[in-house]
């Protein structure tokens, strides 16, 4: 810290990097850095009640990259591996790398890149899309945008993001919201991504009772996984997602759209992986993961569905 400023590198510019990188921006507390393959020195956020354009460092060369304070890793979790560069150079064991992607278990699957940082899982309850390399929108999609543990670890998130309007829960059971945020996300993404449709296809009486089923088993594997979720989950989540504006895309709808690889492997994977550990059987999620998978292998060979 300098003068009670951190330094801040954002790994990966897309919808959540790019909304949490220019809001941050726009506090001004902090020292912002952009670590992304394209040159960029300005970004545009649109805010529910704002548009707020912002200047931002960039850097391109992870070898142009020192240790910092914090590292905000926003890419998708396919892309964790090909971050490795970036994490090698930015972290040194001082470093707090807040995780801000889809899916649980970060902080195993991070360890081997980050030298001994603190990492430190993030959920994400915000809606972004990415409207141009510049240009990101943010959406609310609930009483809270992010979540982190109620530790020492997560205040000082919190406190990392204070003046920037997020609205940052601090969770004793981080381990159940991650496991509800994953059901959240196990129908939502999946089904856009399918239909090729944004949220307002969840409204359809057909799909919401599928959505139900597939929750259903879900929660039978969340349950042995001792996430404490409530008796009535699979119902209170649809009654959340009806919630969400009917013209709100997933980020796995946008891949889908853009033809790029699709986070199928962290979210319906990771269930189907953890009902697998607890021998349970999962044939909807199954299903769900065998389908979107070729689609998810089109986007990596540059292919469009």
């Amino acid at each position: 810290m300098t003068d009670g400023r951190a330094t801040v590198a954002v790994v990966g510019l897309g919808s959540i990097g790019g909304i949490i990188a220019a809001s941050l921006c726009a506090a001004g507390r902090n020292d912002v850095i952009a670590c992304v393959r394209q040159p960029i020195d300005r970004l545009t956020l649109e805010r529910p009640d704002d548009t707020v354009d912002v200047a931002i460092r960039a850097l391109t060369d992870p070898a142009e990259a020192k240790p910092v304070q914090w590292v905000l890793l926003c890419t998708k979790t396919y892309q964790t591996r090909s971050a490795a560069p970036w994490l090698a150079k930015l972290c040194d064991r001082r470093t707090r790398v807040a995780v801000l992607q889809n899916g649980i278990g970060h902080a195993a699957q991070l360890a081997p890149y980050v030298g001994g940082a603190t990492v430190i899982p993030i959920i994400v309850y915000y809606n972004g899309e990415r409207l141009a390399p510049d240009r990101v929108r943010f959406r609310r999609a609930g009483e809270h945008d992010l979540v982190a543990s109620d530790n020492a670890d997560g205040r000082a998130f919190a406190e990392l993001l204070a003046g920037t309007g997020m609205r940052i829960l601090l969770s004793e059971d981080f381990h159940t919201l991650a496991w509800r945020k994953l059901l959240v996300n196990a129908v939502a993404n999946p089904i856009t991504a399918l239909t090729q449709q944004r949220q307002a296809v969840l409204r359809r009486p057909d799909v919401k009772d599928l959505c139900l089923a597939v929750l259903a088993e879900a929660k039978t594997v969340a349950d042995a996984d001792d996430a404490h979720l409530r008796t009535d989950e699979p119902a209170q989540i649809m009654a959340t997602l009806m919630t969400y504006p009917p013209d709100a895309g997933t980020s796995m709808y946008f891949d889908r759209m853009a033809g790029r690889p699709l986070e199928i492997e962290a979210l319906t994977g990771a269930i189907v992986a953890a009902a697998e550990r607890h021998h349970i059987a999962t044939p909807l999620n199954r299903a769900l993961l065998t389908l979107l998978r070729p689609v998810s292998e089109s986007g990596e060979n540059g292919l469009t569905a």
